[in-house]
């Protein structure tokens, strides 16, 4: 695709385990934005109404006003004469989101996405290789494991469900260690013979 816009678009990634403050520099990122009067839109995955059904909020609290969107080809229906276009949750949506992302950076607009990078069992995570690999920009952050206090980059689940998808929290997954994940991983595997 060759550029079609004046202005300079691009994408930036935002990627990293659960509680290591993903959404929390996409708000950040989009507070700036605002506050230099740009235009913004946000969206987030139609399915993850943890906190609140039409805001983007923080473990922390932090919250801005979103769009909740089913499928990611929505997200071009509502982004005309946007400048900035922040997109929280990546992983959930469907693949369409990497053409969708190159869109609006080939239009000129700054995309922000937010999203785990890899599921529950240390495997990357739906559309995020892709959209990291098309970004100008990917910061990857960090939590600390609650195990060892080192740094933590895996979401332990810590029930018992095969699902690839289970939206919770704290009594759900807690950030862990490469250590203690393949440490927990040798433990169920030894469990379960």
């Amino acid at each position: 695709m060759f550029l079609e816009a004046s202005k300079p678009g691009w994408i930036e990634v935002i990627c990293g385990s659960m509680f290591s403050g993903k959404t929390e520099e996409l708000i950040r990122r989009m507070r700036r934005a605002l506050f230099a009067n740009q235009r913004v839109e946000i969206f987030k995955p139609q399915i993850d109404i943890r906190y609140s059904v039409d805001e983007v909020v923080s473990h922390n609290s932090n919250a801005i006003p979103s769009t909740p969107v089913e499928s990611s080809s929505q997200i071009l229906l509502m982004t005309a004469d946007v400048d900035v276009v922040g997109i929280d949750e990546a992983q959930f949506f469907d693949e369409g989101i990497v053409d969708v992302c190159m869109q609006l950076a080939n239009r000129g607009v700054r995309v922000i996405v937010a999203g785990l990078d890899m599921d529950y069992l240390g495997n990357p995570f739906g559309p995020m290789p892709q959209l990291m690999a098309h970004a100008e920009l990917v910061d990857k952050v960090h939590a600390i494991c609650v195990r060892c206090g080192n740094i933590a980059h895996h979401s332990h689940r810590l029930t018992k469900n095969d699902k690839l998808v289970v939206l919770g929290e704290k009594d759900t997954y807690e950030p862990i260690c490469r250590h203690c994940f393949n440490q927990l991983r040798a433990e169920e595997s030894n469990a379960e013979e």
